[in-house]
């Protein structure tokens, strides 16, 4: 089985930065609260349950509070059914599928730091190094090799998403492996929210329970995204 908490924690290359290529992907493994991750609404619960816990917990927690608001507020239901903990974090005896997602989210984290070019050259000589001195296999390793060597596909990520929860789930791991404070970033959420099929209101939600600022209205539209910088 993939030790997918040490693969995140593999990624964190320097646990004092403020903003590394993937803090907030690291801070989930590692546990820490880092500026910018998003991540204090995690930190308690995250050495105890692991990252793909952690990830479902807060997918599974706007989730719940979007529906609540959409009865309080009397609008017609999304369409959506009531969240279920399992769809968002898989029984311990669902090995395969806990795998499965925790590559999935592995896939969305790593995509999400390209997101602005953050992963350059050095960034990746740095994650290499550190993968080779921890104790993963050699397909684990190779595993993050790829993502980090592949172009930025977000066609990729979004295909991911087999379930609507594990959609949710993948954009609340992008989100708190970025700091979204620019425009390729913002960009990248709302083309990443836009073909996962997210309702504004789940967004926004997402946000809200990782610690971040509530997203605009989109300035372009999602269908028109383009990387920049080094990916």
């Amino acid at each position: 089985m993939f030790n997918i908490d040490g693969i995140i924690k593999a990624l964190q290359t320097d646990p004092n930065a403020q903003r590394t290529a993937v803090t907030g992907a690291a801070g989930l493994a590692a546990g820490m609260l880092l500026s910018g991750g998003g991540l204090g609404k995690l930190v308690g619960n995250v050495a105890k349950v692991g990252a793909v816990a952690a990830v479902g917990g807060l997918a599974y927690s706007a989730w719940q509070q979007h529906q609540k608001n959409q009865q309080q507020a009397g609008a017609p239901s999304d369409g959506q059914p009531a969240p279920n903990r399992d769809a968002f974090v898989p029984p311990p005896q669902a090995a395969y599928q806990t795998e499965e997602l925790g590559k999935s989210l592995v896939r969305a984290m790593i995509s999400a730091a390209k997101a602005d070019g953050q992963i350059d050259a050095d960034e990746k000589e740095r994650i290499f190094k550190k993968l080779e001195s921890m104790p993963l296999s050699p397909e684990e390793k190779a595993f993050v090799f790829d993502e980090l060597a592949s172009p930025l596909d977000l066609n990729a990520v979004a295909s991911r998403a087999d379930t609507p929860e594990h959609a949710a789930e993948i954009y609340a791991a992008s989100l708190v492996a970025m700091k979204p404070d620019t425009a390729a970033e913002k960009s990248y959420l709302e083309a990443l929210a836009f073909k996962l099929n997210l309702s504004k209101g789940l967004v926004e939600e997402i946000h809200r329970q990782a610690g971040h600022e509530v997203p605009a209205a989109p300035a372009v539209s999602p269908t028109t995204y383009a990387p920049t910088g080094n990916v």
